[in-house]
């Protein structure tokens, strides 16, 4: 089994350890024992069934899904990833990150931590490395259930922030407190945590990561992160979303993926001394731009995924590319040569990170796999190019074209595939039969 051997730090102060996988849709599930137990997990005494992680975003069952084989236990084992402090509860309690293997000690591909490391040992065989970072935004709003989200109050004056402020220096040092705990959280779970800015919303922010070269550890990262930062804004009287589009008139959250590739002495091949990058980085590019649309359903998996597509707010709506160009779905940075990457922009900060980087690094190897050419580099703003093809702009379109499409077989297991089609298509009906507020007020007398 593909576990890290370890002896878990029995002088923790913890009486309870939540042990706990990802699901398709990126949400953590799994079961709390006690700290006594821990040992057991390593040793592969803890189950947890292979539905948990089928289920769709409200914790239902999916019954047109593969999983009819009576609901089988998996067993689970750590990620190699050190027990974490969870600061919500009464008791002492850590989290462990795992994931599921069969019964016969193989990977189960409903596990989308697998799914990562599947594409990644790809790289590996072609003695690459990926190296990656990623950047995400959240809106720290005031939220009472059924009511509509307010922008914060802001802790140290006690206004209620009413503008967005980009890069306002001020929002940050309103919320210093927050962000300093943010920051202590993640460097005590190794999380390399980056810079941190207000963003274009009012109360969003972005905190960006450092480089690593194990997209596994990149992934993880995110997660773990995004459990940071909601916890640390609950101790604080606040919530913080990461939804794709909380509000509509003002910007979405995006979860930005930084890639280079390095060989086996430690070259950027993406480098060769130009401002334009190497052909490896136009194979690359190539890549992500022929798959982009066939996987757009794992960069916006929900209905609220799509109002983040709106012209003219940074959030690419088209398929394209381009240097230095924010408009553009996959942007190559300036900067030093040696640090030739790609940004992939595409993907809201709802997605599952595990998949948003299967996704990114799959279409990258299909560039260099076929030496895929880039079309013309976009230099202009790329919402108003109306040559480009759109991205699906709706969830549905995005469903059926994950579901229809050659390449995504071609890319990932179909045990993935077929896992995330039953889920989003059990989801979407739900969805369907919903009859909104402002359908009623529009149409209920008038019509």
């Amino acid at each position: 089994m593909n576990s890290t051997s370890r002896s878990f730090d029995s002088s923790l102060n913890t009486e309870y350890v939540y042990v706990a996988a990802g699901d398709i849709n990126g949400l953590l599930r799994g079961k709390r024992i006690p700290f006594s137990q821990i040992d057991k997990v390593e040793k592969g005494g803890i189950r947890l069934p292979l539905s948990i992680l089928s289920v769709d975003i409200w914790g239902a069952d999916v019954i047109d899904s593969s999983q009819t084989n009576g609901d089988i236990d998996a067993i689970a084992l750590p990620t190699g990833r050190a027990p974490y402090p969870i600061t919500t509860t009464n008791k002492p309690s850590s989290m462990l990150p795992v994931w599921l293997y069969t019964e016969d000690n193989k990977p189960y591909y409903g596990d989308t931590r697998h799914v990562l490391d599947f594409i990644s040992k790809k790289f590996k065989a072609l003695g690459l490395t990926p190296v990656m970072a990623t950047e995400l935004e959240f809106y720290l709003v005031d939220y009472t259930e059924g009511q509509t989200p307010k922008s914060p109050i802001r802790p140290k004056n006690g206004l209620r922030l009413n503008k967005t402020s980009i890069l306002s220096i001020n929002d940050l040092l309103q919320f210093d407190e927050f962000l300093d705990e943010v920051y202590t959280q993640c460097r005590n779970l190794d999380i390399p945590v980056d810079a941190a800015l207000a963003e274009n919303g009012c109360g969003q922010f972005e905190i960006n990561m450092i480089h690593v070269d194990d997209p596994l550890k990149a992934a993880d990262d995110a997660v773990l992160f995004k459990q940071v930062v909601k916890s640390v804004a609950t101790r604080m009287g606040l919530t913080a979303t990461f939804m794709a589009k909380p509000f509509g008139l003002q910007s979405g959250n995006g979860f930005h993926v930084h890639c280079s590739l390095l060989d086996q002495d430690g070259n950027n091949i993406f480098d060769d001394g130009t401002d334009e990058g190497s052909d490896m980085l136009r194979h690359a590019v190539a890549g992500l731009i022929q798959t982009m649309s066939d996987c757009t359903l794992l960069f916006a998996p929900h209905v609220n995924s799509y109002r983040r597509f709106a012209p003219g707010t940074l959030a690419p709506n088209n398929i394209s590319w381009g240097y230095e160009n924010r408009t553009a779905a996959v942007r190559i940075p300036g900067g030093d040569s040696k640090a030739r990457r790609i940004e992939h922009r595409v993907s809201g900060a709802d997605a599952n990170p595990y998949l948003v980087c299967s996704a990114v690094l799959a279409g990258i190897l299909y560039g260099i796999e076929n030496k895929l050419e880039a079309p013309e580099p976009i230099n202009s703003i790329a919402y108003s190019e109306l040559k480009l093809k759109n991205l699906p702009l709706d969830w549905l379109s995005a469903i059926r074209k994950f579901e229809r499409s050659e390449v995504v077989g071609s890319l990932f297991p179909a045990e993935m595939i077929e896992l995330l089609i039953a889920v989003k298509k059990q989801e979407a009906i739900r969805f369907a039969k919903q009859v909104t507020n402002l359908e009623y007020l529009t149409y209920l007398q008038d019509v």
